[in-house]
């Protein structure tokens, strides 16, 4: 306090000017209708400008809990689709209700860590076995497939992306149906991968849509990407297909962690048929 005294009385014919300035702009606007007309209406002008930026700023410090929002509206939509149930048209008969049993469930996350500039590439979520993720769980956003789950803590999981050497998708051709597998080229691009191993007697054409097949941990029809080539090398008897990937890796904020519930029957079943497979050979 002493030294703000000390700061005024060092220049005090300063603010003795200051105040006089004021005073004689506040008497010039007040008493000339002009003026004050132009004074109110710059006034209302910054005055506008200042709310219109504080409601921009408002708008952008909320932006995440909107978009955390949207996300969990949009896993619920997708939990409502009929994609998600399985048809069990055996028990149409007996009860009309039960016909439609979901088989998958949508859980939404937030990346918190993503990688695409290695050869093997992963994502890291805010959602773990806590909140119902487990390991081997099929991952997708918005766009596309993403890739599936390999490690899982309480409340993070950690995903194998797409653009990972090791990651395999059943796929298909959305026109004809005809399966493939998706994979990553060695080209490490992050915007393309290969859809290879499908039967050479169809005709795929430049510009078609690659989806999912439904055999794995995905529901039918999720968008992969869109041939780009039909002549990438190797394939044998087989094609192997460039395609565009449907989802930009480099921009992903928000993925659904399929719960596919009937997972664990299906891999059940099907190790007893390697076995079966190990133990008679011929």
């Amino acid at each position: 306090m002493r030294n703000l005294l000390i700061f005024i009385r060092k220049y005090n014919a300063f603010f003795l000017f200051l105040i006089f300035e004021i005073s004689a702009l506040i008497i010039y606007v007040k008493y000339n209708s002009f003026q004050k007309a132009t004074f109110l209406n710059s006034a209302n002008q910054v005055t506008g400008n200042l709310y219109a930026r504080s409601d921009e700023l408002k708008s952008y410090m909320t932006l995440r809990e909107v978009n955390d929002r949207l996300a969990a509206e949009n896993a619920t939509l997708r939990n409502q689709l009929k994609s998600s149930f399985f048809v069990d048209t055996l028990n149409k008969h007996k009860v009309v209700d039960s016909i439609y049993k979901q088989q998958y469930e949508y859980i939404t996350a937030k990346v918190i860590n993503n990688s695409i500039n290695k050869r093997n590439n992963y994502i890291t979520i805010n959602r773990g076995s806590s909140d119902g993720i487990a390991k081997n769980m099929g991952v997708i956003s918005p766009d596309g497939v993403v890739g599936i789950v390999v490690f899982v803590s309480d409340h993070l999981a950690v995903i194998q992306s797409v653009l990972h050497k090791d990651t395999k998708v059943s796929a298909m051709l959305a026109d004809n149906k005809a399966n493939g597998t998706l994979k990553w080229g060695d080209d490490l691009d992050p915007h393309s991968a290969q859809f290879v191993d499908v039967s050479n007697n169809v005709k795929p054409h430049l510009g078609e849509l690659v989806v999912t097949s439904g055999y794995s941990l995905f529901p039918e029809g999720v968008a992969i990407g869109k041939i780009t080539s039909l002549h990438t090398k190797g394939g044998g008897f087989f094609l192997n297909m460039e395609i565009a990937l449907a989802v930009d890796f480099a921009k992903l904020q928000y993925v659904y962690v399929v719960n596919n519930k009937f997972q664990a029957e299906q891999a059940d079943l099907e190790s007893k048929e390697k076995k079966d497979e190990q133990n008679n050979p011929n």
